[in-house]
């Protein structure tokens, strides 16, 4: 027989099977998942969710898609988080001391509890990487953040009021447009693309019907 595992999603209790994760086994349980749900293999960052077992205290920031249930789990989806948002041309703005001052001044109000290292998802030294953003050092900041997937646990438990997200994505945008070296094969290639070079196959692609395309995604080969 099937092992199956007692949870909670919002307080309602099911028995699941035990192999699942949470974003599986909440459609088994016969939730329609039409927000949240994002691309299923934890990289959108949309299904962010914390549980609690049942008769623990520790509380767990986890995604869905990627997280196994467990028995007498209680769940509960975190919804959208408001992010404080800045606009900017990447092309007007340079990579200067002063520029995460600029955009994210809250950075300075941090007061180093370390919630959004303990809450985040990936696991990644969110205080960390915000330290390097007040230093202005931003390439480090890029490295450190360079897995985060958006989800925005860590900016939901700050008590400052930091866009940890968004600190990371500037880091990683100043420094792939001004710091890292120029990638000369991504430049070849979109030379080759303005030169008409891939017209013809383009063409020949779109041309084909959606059961063609899947075929063709279907039996690609992937590079290891």
């Amino acid at each position: 027989m099937q092992e199956m595992a007692n949870v909670y999603f919002d307080g309602k209790h099911y028995t699941v099977p035990s192999d699942l994760t949470i974003m599986t086994a909440m459609e088994y349980a016969g939730y329609a998942l039409i927000k949240g749900c994002g691309c299923r293999h934890g990289f959108c960052g949309a299904c962010a969710t914390i549980y609690r077992i049942a008769g623990k205290n520790a509380l767990h920031f986890v995604l869905a898609c990627q997280t196994q249930v467990e028995d007498g789990m209680h769940v509960a989806t975190l919804p959208f988080f408001p992010l404080d948002k800045k606009t900017y041309n990447i092309g007007e703005i340079r990579p200067t001391d002063q520029v995460m001052a600029e955009f994210f001044p809250e950075i300075f109000a941090c007061v180093a509890c370390n919630s959004c290292t303990k809450s985040c998802s990936r696991s990644l030294n969110v205080m960390q990487y915000i330290a390097y953003a007040k230093r202005g050092d931003l390439e480090q900041c890029a490295h450190a953040s360079f897995d985060c997937v958006a989800c925005g646990i860590c900016a939901a438990r700050c008590p400052a009021g930091i866009s940890h997200p968004l600190v990371g994505l500037l880091a990683r945008r100043l420094t792939g447009k001004y710091i890292m070296p120029e990638s000369q094969h991504t430049k070849a290639r979109a030379a080759d693309i303005a030169e008409g070079k891939f017209d013809a196959a383009i063409d020949e692609m779109m041309a084909k019907s959606i059961d063609e395309m899947r075929e063709l995604y279907n039996t690609r080969d992937i590079e290891k």
